[in-house]
């Protein structure tokens, strides 16, 4: 986990001007070094897919009221407003990143493949082991191939595509998190099974990552996931044995160490990934110690703290505000006052104020290494 001691410094100027862009839009700023994000990944980072596609199960009522609240209408991003892959655009001054369903949309600053509900293991992988997909799930492989096929709508040649693809950012991920959250959901797979998934998901994520590069990209941002174990979800569905797997933050211990053992794999994995591209910029975006840091200075950031911050804002009731039973939108369900002062919004996704400040302790807090290649992508 990033520490603050050897974080690295950027200038006061891009400090300032990434300020800037984090609060508005993008406008006639200077241009970045980025010209384009291509992005693949879950709920995380969907700005609208799922929506397109038909939403169903878990994220049913995303295309409707309270989702989207804070941007007064819903637009299929699994939050009240906006997701970290938006304030990175807008800290690059690019557009935000239309989802490649949106057959209608400007795809200037880049498409986005992610889908709520995504998994890094294809659906036959999964059912083999008696785990159930939503049936609209878009796995990583699938993805891929939808990124190929806008190339080749798009490039008329392979070197056209390579041209375009070297000032573009890459995000793969985050993805995984919902080949475990099925699994442990459905109450089929203990921690201790589940952990003989991590080397095919983190292979599959690798695979893609190679894949890209191979087409082209020279800058990858790959997320590890977040610390489950502090999510309303795991802690409505796994708290009832007692307090003794709570840690000081209210959170669940073991679900936590099995998310920060996927990410040492995944971390081992990009270091290996690193050796044979030297000439590639590849970072791995800590999404553990940004969310960790978030709890840790709530209060500071603006959050309500005590009980509240482990509760959802939208939710049916109960110690963390989350029913699975009752997801966020749907009747019997109310939203909270003020979503900026909250960290969960439904239980399972963060509020637009939260993944806010997790983009500013990614871009400027040293939770995305190698700092030296964090910089040079928002060098604007």
């Amino acid at each position: 986990m990033a520490m603050a001691g050897s974080h690295a410094k950027l200038s006061c100027a891009v400090l300032l001007s990434l300020l800037l862009l984090l609060r508005t839009p993008a406008g006639s700023e200077a241009a970045c070094s980025v010209d384009a994000i291509y992005s693949f990944g879950d709920s995380i980072a969907d700005t609208g897919n799922l929506l397109r596609q038909g939403s169903a199960g878990f994220f049913a009522s995303i295309g409707s009221y309270p989702y989207g609240q804070t941007l007064r209408k819903p637009t299929g991003r699994c939050s009240d407003g906006l997701l970290i892959i938006d304030y990175f655009a807008m800290a690059l001054n690019l557009s935000l990143v239309s989802p490649y369903l949106d057959k209608g949309a400007d795809f200037a600053s880049g498409v986005n493949f992610a889908v709520a509900g995504a998994t890094a293991l294809d659906r036959g992988a999964l059912l083999q082991s008696g785990v159930m997909m939503p049936p609209a799930s878009v796995p990583l492989t699938s993805q891929l191939d939808w990124f190929k096929s806008h190339l080749n709508a798009t490039c008329p040649s392979q070197e056209d595509c390579a041209k375009k693809l070297a000032g573009a950012l890459f995000l793969v991920g985050e993805i995984g998190g919902n080949d475990y959250n099925y699994a442990f959901f459905q109450g089929i797979r203990s921690i201790e099974a589940m952990k003989a998934y991590v080397p095919q998901v983190v292979k599959t994520i690798m695979d893609v990552s190679k894949e890209v590069i191979e087409l082209g990209a020279t800058k990858i941002i790959i997320p590890g996931n977040f610390p489950i174990g502090c999510s309303p979800s795991y802690l409505s569905l796994f708290s009832a044995s007692g307090t003794a797997d709570h840690d000081g933050r209210g959170c669940l211990k073991s679900y936590n160490a099995f998310a920060a053992h996927h990410n040492e794999q995944l971390q081992a994995a990009i270091d290996d990934l690193r050796k044979v591209n030297t000439d590639v910029s590849i970072v791995y975006a800590d999404y553990y110690g940004a969310f960790m840091h978030l709890l840790d200075h709530a209060s500071i950031l603006g959050f309500d703290d005590g009980s509240l911050l482990l509760q959802a804002c939208c939710g049916a009731g109960g110690a963390y505000n989350y029913d699975m039973n009752m997801m966020c939108g749907t009747p019997g369900t109310s939203s909270c006052a003020n979503p900026a002062r909250r960290v969960s919004w439904d239980g399972i996704h963060l509020t637009q104020q939260a993944y806010r400040a997790m983009a500013l302790s990614l871009i400027m807090e040293g939770f995305a290494q190698p700092a030296d290649a964090v910089q040079e992508i928002w060098s604007c």
